[in-house]
């Protein structure tokens, strides 16, 4: 796999694709939690489940998304 920066990329559209990949990762874990649906993540090529977090009434608690590491 290439190492270097996307931001060296000779394509343009190729340091967006990242960020537009984080944003389709947020939507789905978003929809994930609405629905009570559990992601699918391939990690280190093995395939896990990963349940969405329990509602809160709280709405300014600042988490990182489930599935990410504290």
């Amino acid at each position: 796999m290439n190492q270097r920066p996307l931001t060296s990329a000779h394509n343009p559209d190729l340091p967006a694709s990242f960020e537009a990949l984080k944003r389709a990762a947020q939507r789905a874990r978003e929809l994930a939690r609405k629905t009570g649906t559990a992601l699918v993540i391939s990690d280190n090529g093995h395939i896990r489940l990963v349940e969405p977090p329990a509602p809160t009434d709280e709405v300014h608690e600042q988490r990182p998304p489930y599935g990410e590491q504290k």
